[in-house]
């Protein structure tokens, strides 16, 4: 189902006419619009015209123009006609109610031939009322549904409101928002050339895939932003990544640093957040391959990942042991290297427990018990034994 969703102002009165002051729309292909007192009419036609639409739904205050919807852009004759008198008694004292809307809502359907939808929202002046809003939003949208969302008409905080409600309806119900509408008018010119908006959610899911990495380390959340055989080599990274294999991962980001253009060019939120993802990932450059793993190991004790750092932390001290005259890639050549650990540094001791404990469950010692009975004091832990084995950042 696609819906466009759009808001009801107030635009101010013209005395001599007796209406709602109209303006004329500019969609960019150099055609005006027929003058219209309301954007959403409009884009109504547009989208049905290009892309199909099935019902709209208008929200509104008890103070917005909901006579215009059956006086000037609509033409109904007498249909009616005692409602709607009410309606514009109701809209002059700012008192419009639900009931209202409800009487009237069959009129519009049958005159433009699909579902719509009439609600009252509140002003939106505090929390609770911008809460409010998001709240009726989410009843009135279905499941998957695509949306077309007006912010042109409303109050001056209605577009913020807006960009915050399609983020909250992509989480919530799965909705796609195809685009975010606004005709922003020019006094002097007297046109709104319209535009979409629907770019700022790009930067909404670049922003939320850096918060969802800072958290847990885990970098193919830009593979889709990123897309195609770029999105493909970070999300086989973190892939190798996860499972401890860091070397095929950062063989993995040296192709993708590697590559001319990293980003897709002709997307300038992926070109805003090139530079900042490229020093996140700056740990694979670092040599050799225990250096790689050690600083994994701080990244993922920064993170709180406490398994995946007591990991990297051991298995970077392993290869840095194998590093001195043996392969660190050979099985046997690592178990030595472990062995000479656990001989000589108590402290590896401790991480392997610790290791055991946090991976697999096992009943701690007392000693390790004590460790891991706070997030603090295991955190603390951990630091010290990084810096007293020189687990290397």
């Amino acid at each position: 189902m696609r819906t466009l969703v759009t808001f009801l102002g107030r635009t101010p009165r013209q005395v001599k006419e007796d209406s709602y002051r109209e303006t004329q729309y500019d969609f960019g292909g150099g055609e005006l619009t027929s003058p219209v007192a309301f954007f959403g009419w409009v884009l109504m036609q547009r989208l049905v015209e290009n892309s199909g639409l099935d019902r709209v739904v208008i929200l509104g205050t008890s103070g917005s123009m909901w006579d215009h919807l059956f006086e000037q852009d609509i033409q109904l004759g007498d249909t009616h006609e005692d409602l709607r008198l009410s309606l514009v008694d109701a809209v002059e004292n700012k008192e419009v109610t639900q009931r209202h809307l409800d009487q009237l809502a069959p009129v519009l359907k049958e005159h433009v031939g699909m579902e719509m939808v009439l609600h009252i929202i509140p002003y939106c002046q505090g929390e609770s009322e911008q809460v409010e809003l998001l709240r009726i939003m989410d009843d009135l949208v279905e499941e998957g549904e695509q949306i077309e969302l007006d912010v042109t008409h409303g109050f001056r905080h209605l577009p913020m409101l807006g960009l915050m409600a399609a983020l909250f309806l992509r989480s919530v119900r799965g909705v796609v928002v195809n685009s975010i509408w606004y005709g922003a008018y020019d006094q002097e010119t007297g046109v709104a050339p319209v535009h979409d908006l629907v770019g700022l959610l790009k930067i909404a899911d670049w922003m939320q895939g850096l918060v969802s990495y800072d958290k847990d380390g885990d970098y193919s959340v830009f593979s889709k932003l990123l897309g195609g055989g770029r999105g493909e080599l970070l999300a086989e990274a973190a892939y190798f990544e996860r499972v401890s294999n860091n070397s095929v991962a950062s063989q993995r980001l040296g192709s993708w640093m590697g590559l001319d253009e990293r980003v897709d060019p002709n997307d300038p939120a992926a070109v805003l957040f090139q530079p900042i993802l490229e020093e996140r990932l700056q740990w694979h450059k670092k040599s050799p391959q225990s250096q790689q793993e050690q600083s994994l190991a701080w990244v993922y004790l920064q993170k709180r990942d406490f398994v995946r750092a007591v990991i990297y932390g051991m298995e970077g001290l392993i290869t840095a042991d194998c590093e001195h005259g043996s392969d660190p890639h050979n099985h046997d050549s690592r178990e030595e290297a472990k062995e000479h650990l656990r001989d000589t540094e108590t402290g590896f001791i401790t991480l392997g427990q610790i290791r055991n404990t946090l991976a697999h469950g096992n009943p701690p010692k007392e000693k390790v018990k004590r460790i891991i009975g706070s997030e603090k004091k295991l955190a603390n832990t951990l630091r010290s034994l990084f810096k007293q084995l020189n687990v290397r950042q």
